[in-house]
């Protein structure tokens, strides 16, 4: 078995830049920028065997598992001879269904028929013809258009950096740049947070720059081997010795995942969770960790094929078919909102000083009312209503709300029994003082440490 350390810009990374379902996205994106076709021509019995047969001559030659492909070649081979594939007339129907088959038999989401003529003709026309460039324009065009994934930059409170984006990019065409920026703008912050929930994958070369920011230049780390199976061979990614910019080895670091966080996103997740580099929140993730290529079958029908898996370095296996189980789980919604109260008390108990602790544990304690607000029964909730001189507090359907003066009317959120926060106002919350078993007034806490009191009308 040979094993190759891939450079950034090698043929081996090219080949591993299907590691992903954006293959079949961009496919399907390409075929639809171009034409908008004519109906196509319905799927003959004829081009029905021949698009089975090669698709488990492919499967025999190259799924990472032998005795699966030959189970879930059996299974299309014996419907197509059965005849069970004749009423399926529509193309796409027949590669949607064929997806379907062959993924009962393997479970592998990373598997996927496609008809897609229009992206076949461009990926043959430049296989054809080096000189021909107008396949690697289309994809290139779809990368700049999605600005490669990265859609959210942001500073949440406590100065918590906050990245969302939908796929690790292929590091050329100006994405390694573009990164290298996204990271540039969160050297600063306190803790960053990598919302990867509709992260459906990518190339594993941006998984490895990512990473590498996250570790000092003196601490190179294996991150994963991908086996691939046709040829026998590993390829061994690790952090990289050099990444333009500020490293962020000591920073907090937060993963969001849900159920479509997928491939190589799990691959960041599952790395980082791993080498105890990040803390996880969200939902077990899709669990698929295979590498794939693309294989052409005929004009009009491409495949995805699994030919590899991805081998951990810490646990020596890899989250197919199970996910990645987060360090905390819950759903998908609340992800963000638990990350960055677990953010905030964590830079509390780390804080320098008195005021900076002030300013966090607040912090905190308003993330964790937003994102778990406190139950509290109704009987409580009418005791505290009442007029506290310029503040009136009112209960209306089983909610308090909170009004100062002519000011607007706010809802207020409990924090407790007797403390409450608020949606619209990040540096204020108000709670009820009790004395001699009575609410007798009100205390606003301001972010800064101040404090004002209201007694409360008789």
């Amino acid at each position: 078995m040979k094993t190759v350390i891939p450079s950034k810009s090698g043929n081996q990374a090219i080949r591993i830049w299907a590691m992903t379902v954006i293959f079949t996205v961009i496919m399907l994106m390409i075929a639809h920028l171009m034409f908008a076709q004519d109906e196509p021509q319905p799927v003959s019995r004829e081009e029905q065997k021949l698009v089975v047969d090669s698709i488990a001559a492919i499967m025999t030659r190259s799924y990472v598992y032998p005795e699966v492909a030959e189970k879930m070649n059996r299974l299309i081979t014996d419907k197509q001879s059965g005849e069970e594939y004749d009423p399926i007339t529509g193309p796409s129907e027949f590669a949607e269904q064929l997806t379907a088959d062959l993924r009962s038999v393997s479970n592998d989401k990373h598997i996927g028929v496609v008809f897609a003529p229009s992206t076949i003709a461009l990926m043959r026309a430049s296989q054809e013809n080096p000189e021909n460039d107008e396949y690697e324009k289309r994809i290139i065009k779809e990368l700049h258009q999605s600005n490669f994934g990265f859609e959210e930059l942001k500073i949440l409170p406590g100065n918590i950096g906050y990245l969302k984006f939908s796929r690790f990019a292929d590091t050329r065409y100006g994405a390694a740049e573009t990164a290298a920026a996204v990271m540039q703008f969160l050297a600063h912050t306190n803790a960053i947070i990598f919302d990867l929930r509709g992260n459906g994958g990518g190339n594993p070369h941006m998984i490895q720059l990512l990473t590498t920011y996250l570790f000092d230049d003196t601490d190179i780390r294996h991150l994963n081997t991908f086996y691939w199976r046709p040829t026998n061979e590993t390829n061994q990614f690790w952090t990289l010795p050099h990444v333009p910019g500020i490293r962020r080895p000591d920073v907090d670091v937060y993963i969001l995942t849900s159920g479509r966080t997928f491939s190589g996103a799990e691959e960041f997740t599952y790395n980082l969770k791993n080498m105890e580099r990040a803390v996880i929140v969200g939902e077990v993730t899709g669990g698929g960790a295979h590498p794939v290529d693309r294989v052409i079958i005929n004009d009009r029908f491409a495949i995805q094929v699994p030919m590899g898996k991805a081998i951990n370095p810490v646990t020596q296996t890899n989250w197919e078919g199970t996910g990645i189980t987060p360090h905390y789980e819950v759903p998908a919604d609340m992800a963000l909102g638990k990350a960055l109260a677990l953010a905030l008390d964590s830079l509390a108990s780390k804080a320098p000083d008195e005021e900076t602790r002030g300013f966090l544990t607040f912090a905190a304690l308003r993330q964790k009312a937003l994102a778990e607000p406190s139950v509290v029964d109704e009987k409580t909730l009418k005791s505290l209503a009442g007029n506290y001189g310029p503040r009136k507090v009112s209960l209306d359907n089983g909610t308090l709300w909170y009004q100062r003066e002519d000011r607007p009317r706010m809802r207020m959120i409990p924090a407790g029994d007797k403390m409450f926060i608020f949606s619209e106002l990040d540096y204020f919350l108000l709670e009820f003082i009790e004395e001699n078993g009575r609410i007798t007034a009100v205390q606003g806490r301001y972010a800064d440490g101040r404090t004002d009191r209201n007694e409360r009308e008789k």
